[in-house]
């Protein structure tokens, strides 16, 4: 399978660790230049040895430092040809059943999953029509399909949102050559599961579940992403792909 990715640029957030990491990667790997944005730096020896990286630490909810940023970008490529949101936050401890929540908490997880969102679309979009093209990969996750007895409900709610936008995205810009889909991972071995690391018992349980039986790695979502980007699924917009071992799949 041939992917294409020839003279391109791409923007990339919550791109310091786990699956924003290798996805950024990944695209250096086929030399897109790439914008990383994220609250925190990546791995020093990780931008020295990729040189079509460029980070710049930014709190995403920022506005306008995140609208200086993406233009300074643009002016110095004439293009932005793709978007990959991973930005998320999961609190385990704190974002709980939405009778017990704290609306501060709630507010938070909202602006960080998904006002981000309706910000870099703002942002980006605009600049996609102009140039007739473009490709966005929002990281959402399988918790948006399914209530739970022991619920993150900002955090399930807040992705299940993003799936909604991206539809509407990609209706509304599709006339531009602009598409617009969702990865849904399940259990994926990052950063965000350090409990596991605490509890490693926890995780053996979660893949007696799993029909593939193993959590899922960084590189499984990132692969997905790069065919999403590129030109082999041109024809795919508007929809989402769950990556989750099969779990979804069981009655």
């Amino acid at each position: 399978m041939k992917l294409n990715y020839l003279g391109k640029s791409a923007i990339v957030t919550g791109s310091s660790g786990g699956m924003g990491l290798d996805i950024s990667e990944r695209l250096s790997n086929n030399k897109i230049k790439t914008l990383m944005l994220d609250i925190k730096e990546p791995p020093k020896k990780f931008l020295r040895k990729n040189k079509y990286m460029i980070f710049k630490k930014i709190d995403l909810t920022n506005f306008k430092e995140l609208k200086k940023i993406i233009n300074k970008f643009y002016k110095e490529n004439n293009s932005i040809d793709y978007l990959v949101n991973t930005t998320g936050v999961l609190w385990f401890e704190k974002d709980v059943s939405l009778i017990d929540i704290d609306f501060e908490i709630w507010d938070k997880v909202y602006d960080i999953n998904l006002k981000t969102m309706v910000s870099l679309s703002k942002l980006i979009i605009p600049k996609m029509k102009k140039n007739k093209f473009g490709s966005m990969v929002h990281i959402s996750s399988v918790d948006a399909l399914s209530g739970d007895n022991k619920p993150q409900d900002a955090y399930g709610s807040s992705k299940a949102a993003m799936i909604r936008l991206s539809k509407s995205i990609a209706i509304q810009f599709a006339g531009y050559n602009c598409r617009s889909n969702v990865i849904l991972p399940g259990a994926i071995n990052t950063p965000m599961q350090d409990r596991w690391k605490k509890n490693p018992k926890l995780k053996k349980n979660l893949e007696e579940n799993i029909p593939l039986k193993r959590v899922g790695k960084s590189k499984d979502i990132s692969s997905c992403v790069m065919f999403l980007l590129s030109d082999e699924s041109q024809y795919i917009t508007g929809t989402e792909i769950v990556v989750d071992g099969g779990v979804t799949a069981k009655p």
